[in-house]
C-alpha cells in the first residue's frame, strides 16, 4: 500500500509540474521590454496584427556627437531611409509563436550595420531572451541575449 501510495503520489506531482511547465510559455510572455546585451539600447517588443514585433524605445545615447541632433539609421543601405530616426525604429518584425516556447519567422533590423536577418527567439530564462540572427539557416548566424527591463 505505501509502494501504491508513494508511485500515485510521484506521478500525480509529476503531472501537475509538467502541465504547469507547459501553461507558462504564453505568446504573450515576450511583451514587454527589453534591454540589449551592450546596454545601450532598449526595445519595446508589442502584438501587431496578430504577429509581434519590437522598436526602439530608448538609447544610452540618443544624440548624434557631431551633429547634435538626433541619432538617424545613417547605416541603412536605402538612402531614402538613412534620415529616419532610430528612435520608434522598428527592429523586430513579423514574429509568430509557434506554440511551444520559441517565436520564429520573424526579422531583426541591426541599426549598427544596416543588415537584417532572420531571427528565432527564445526563452533564456523568465527575465532573459535569446535572439538569434542569421542568413538562410539558424545554425549560421549570431546570437545575442537581451535582458527584460522596466519602461524606460
Amino acid at each position: 500500500m505505501k509502494l501504491f501510495f508513494s508511485l500515485s503520489t510521484f506521478i500525480i506531482t509529476f503531472f501537475l509540474t509538467f502541465t504547469g511547465v507547459q501553461a507558462q510559455k504564453k505568446s504573450t510572455d515576450i511583451i514587454g521590454f527589453w534591454l540589449n546585451e551592450d546596454g545601450d539600447a532598449k526595445i519595446e517588443v508589442f502584438n501587431k496584427g496578430g504577429k509581434y514585433c519590437g522598436k526602439l524605445v530608448w538609447l544610452k545615447t540618443p544624440i548624434d556627437t557631431d551633429t547634435k541632433k538626433p541619432k538617424l539609421d545613417k547605416h541603412n543601405p536605402v538612402a531614402s531611409l538613412k534620415t529616419r530616426p532610430l528612435l520608434s525604429l522598428e527592429i523586430l518584425t513579423g514574429f509568430v509563436f509557434d506554440g511551444d516556447d520559441e517565436w520564429n519567422d520573424g526579422k531583426i533590423y541591426d541599426p549598427k550595420t544596416g543588415k537584417t536577418y532572420s531571427c528565432l527567439i527564445k526563452f533564456e530564462s523568465p527575465d532573459k531572451l535569446k535572439i538569434r540572427g542569421y542568413i538562410g539557416v539558424s545554425w549560421v548566424g549570431k546570437t545575442t541575449m537581451w535582458t527584460r527591463a522596466t519602461a524606460p
